[in-house]
């Protein structure tokens, strides 16, 4: 008889978890619809004092067994849980995400295939500085069969009497040299109104650490058709990077490249922090290649090399760092820039690591 009872009281316990399971699945379908219009009305998914007011509603209406605080605890991982499915969702409708694009975007400036598999390279001066100074690293460039160029023509500096770069004349001088040699090269430019400037000039538009969260010029770099390398800011999380991605996209460019490019830590050792975990992650998330920029990750020479082995054995698509003929009277950045016979040693030592990776 005692057995019959305990059969009926667990056949009702297990009624009554597929009844929970249902009522939670129930309530998860609710809290997506939530955030699809909360999302559309641009309101931020967490309410905390909604979610204060839905625990009081429960406790006034909890009689036992079990003690209130339990009660609580479990609904705050209902909640929790909720939060999470929004933010999944949230994720999936990413234009830039993987889960809604699983095949990798290739990225195509002037014949180099980037995001195909093989790793790729950008190399050149911080600063243009002249024409002869970047005709110098151009050539270096060239004679190893590589066709991008970096060189920097507006530079926002953390101090207003540093070299702020050549401007106009600089993307000039850029394009000149592009013509000349056979490359595409790569450019800074931190203002909406210069892009429509720039695009005659470069090939590629860089929008800097500084301006990563520059709305209305990532909006713009979203209307050109004009391949983009988005650097993720000083102190950016991965989700503020991959957002930031998203406001290219959303305008309809979808040839963008990623570029971790250190973050801001306590540590002293290097000039910023490489977050090297970034890459694998934003390789998972975005279906967008991502490069590496040893040089303003580390800002030291002697790190260089052991970084970009570092970025292309866990996965990079490329890599970039800067080249200067002559360093030591660099405009900009002079500790941390190559001169073309340490660039030489590097790229050497670099295409016989390559193998190791495939």
């Amino acid at each position: 008889m005692a057995n019959q009872e305990l059969d009926q009281l667990r056949n009702e316990v297990e009624a009554l978890n597929l009844k929970i399971l249902e009522l939670i699945n129930k309530r998860g379908q609710l809290v997506q619809k939530i955030g699809k219009i909360k999302e559309t009305q641009g309101v931020n998914r967490y309410d905390p004092v909604r979610e204060r007011e839905m625990l009081n509603l429960i406790k006034e209406h909890h009689d036992g067994p079990f003690e209130t605080s339990t009660i609580e605890h479990l609904f705050k991982e209902i909640f929790k849980a909720a939060l999470e499915l929004q933010e999944d969702d949230h994720r999936k409708a990413l234009l830039v995400s993987r889960k809604k694009k699983p095949e990798d975007t290739i990225v195509d400036v002037k014949g180099v295939k980037i995001g195909d598999g093989t790793p790729k390279f950008v190399f050149g001066p911080c600063s243009v500085e002249s024409y002869e100074q970047v005709a110098e690293v151009a050539k270096s460039v060239k004679a190893k069969g590589l066709k991008l160029l970096r060189g920097g023509a507006y530079k926002p500096r953390t101090s207003p009497y540093d070299f702020q770069g050549l401007g106009l004349e600089g993307l000039k001088i850029l394009k000149q040299i592009a013509d000349e040699f056979d490359l595409a090269v790569i450019s800074e430019i931190v203002t909406p109104a210069d892009l429509e400037k720039a695009v005659e000039y470069i090939d590629v538009i860089q929008i800097g650490a500084r301006n990563m969260q520059n709305f209305e010029l990532l909006k713009m770099a979203g209307s050109i058709q004009k391949p983009i390398l988005l650097k993720r800011g000083l102190a950016a999380t991965i989700e503020e990077f991959i957002n930031a991605a998203e406001y290219i996209m959303s305008r309809g460019n979808g040839q963008i490249i990623l570029c971790e490019r250190g973050i801001r830590t306590y540590e002293r050792a290097t000039r910023n922090t490489l977050d090297i975990t970034a890459v694998p992650i934003l390789k998972q998330e975005t279906h967008l290649p991502v490069f590496v920029d040893v040089t303003h990750s580390t800002g030291r020479r002697d790190l260089l090399l052991p970084a970009a082995k570092a970025a292309l054995a866990i996965g990079a698509d490329g890599v970039m760092a800067e080249v200067h003929p002559d360093p030591a009277v660099a405009l900009s950045d002079s500790a941390q820039q190559m001169d073309l016979k340490q660039f030489d040693a590097f790229y050497k030592e670099i295409q016989s690591a390559l193998p190791a990776r495939i």
